[in-house]
C-alpha cells in the first residue's frame, strides 16, 4: 500500500487587509489548527489550500 504525503498552506487577508500566505507546508490536522489560530486574530477569507511537495500558496490579491 502506498502512502501519498498531502501538504496544505494556508491564504488570508490580515486585520489590516493586506492578504497573506502560508512560508510553510502543514498536514491537514496541523493547517486546520492554524486556520483556526488566524481567524480567532481577527484575520479573514481564511483558507486552506492543497500545495504540491516544494511550492507554497500565492495571497491573493
Amino acid at each position: 500500500m502506498t502512502i501519498t504525503m498531502q501538504n496544505y498552506g494556508l491564504t488570508w487577508t490580515d486585520p489590516d487587509g493586506i492578504p497573506r500566505a502560508s512560508a510553510v507546508a502543514y498536514d491537514k490536522p496541523s493547517a486546520e489548527r492554524q486556520k483556526e489560530k488566524l481567524e480567532a486574530g481577527r484575520c479573514t477569507s481564511v483558507e486552506v489550500v492543497e500545495t504540491k511537495p516544494g511550492t507554497l500558496p500565492v495571497p491573493k490579491a
